[in-house]
């Protein structure tokens, strides 16, 4: 059996501004908004083999490619990342600013099944660490990420030198980007996200052998 929860745009501003601090909340629904947006943009790269290409030319683009494409959606990570760091809905928004303002400044740089995970749990870090009081240990995020804190902390370095160290978001343009993921939702007629009644009322994402399972695979391809 199923349960159906649709997103609404009034639904999802009320959860980015007044997302619940407890521990038994369940994802924030900006996370399955984001993932659909960044889901396209992974699809359209598959689309424009060149883009790719060009990437490999600089060090520190290329320092985002995991040697295979890891088996777990955009939002499964995402999930994940929430879960076990406890980011607010906030944090996930400024996350994609940065990742949007990083393709702007590197026109070679394109999210692809390649670099995607490793682009969206360095962003998240560095989103986290710029916009809340208390943060993880890059070590701790490295285990999220399935990857050593050697490039944890390599990855950070390289993503602010590619975004020019321009963290700053001014409250303009994050009610800018709230108004975008609202019309991505409005536009789509409600974001309807089918769930298990077992996930519902479960605190938990993934199962537990699966999780496991897909950890393991996290260390092993990133």
């Amino acid at each position: 059996m199923s349960t159906t929860t649709s997103i609404s745009p009034s639904r999802l501003r009320s959860d980015l501004y007044s997302f619940p601090c407890n521990s038994d909340a369940s994802s924030p629904l900006v996370i399955a908004v984001l993932a659909s947006l960044i889901d396209r943009a992974v699809a359209k790269t598959d689309r424009i083999a060149a883009c790719g290409a060009s990437a490999k030319k600089d060090v520190r683009i290329r320092a985002f490619e995991s040697r295979r494409v890891l088996d777990m959606s955009i939002q499964s990570f995402l999930d994940r990342i929430f879960r076990y760091a406890r980011v607010m809905p906030p944090v996930f928004v400024v996350a994609y600013v940065y990742i949007d303002r990083l393709c702007e400044l590197n026109p070679c740089f394109c999210a692809s099944i390649w670099n995607v995970h490793r682009l969206l749990i360095t962003a998240v870090l560095v989103a986290s660490k710029f916009i809340e009081d208390m943060n993880y240990r890059n070590s701790y995020f490295a285990k999220i990420g399935g990857i050593s804190t050697q490039e944890m902390n390599s990855l950070e370095l390289n993503f602010l030198f590619l975004m020019g160290f321009k963290l700053q978001v001014s409250v303009s343009v994050f009610e800018s980007y709230c108004r975008h993921l609202e019309r991505e939702v409005s536009i789509g007629g409600g974001y309807q996200i089918e769930r298990s009644l077992r996930s519902v009322c479960a605190s938990g994402i993934l199962s537990g052998k699966k999780e496991k399972r897909q950890v393991k695979q996290l260390a092993q391809v990133l």
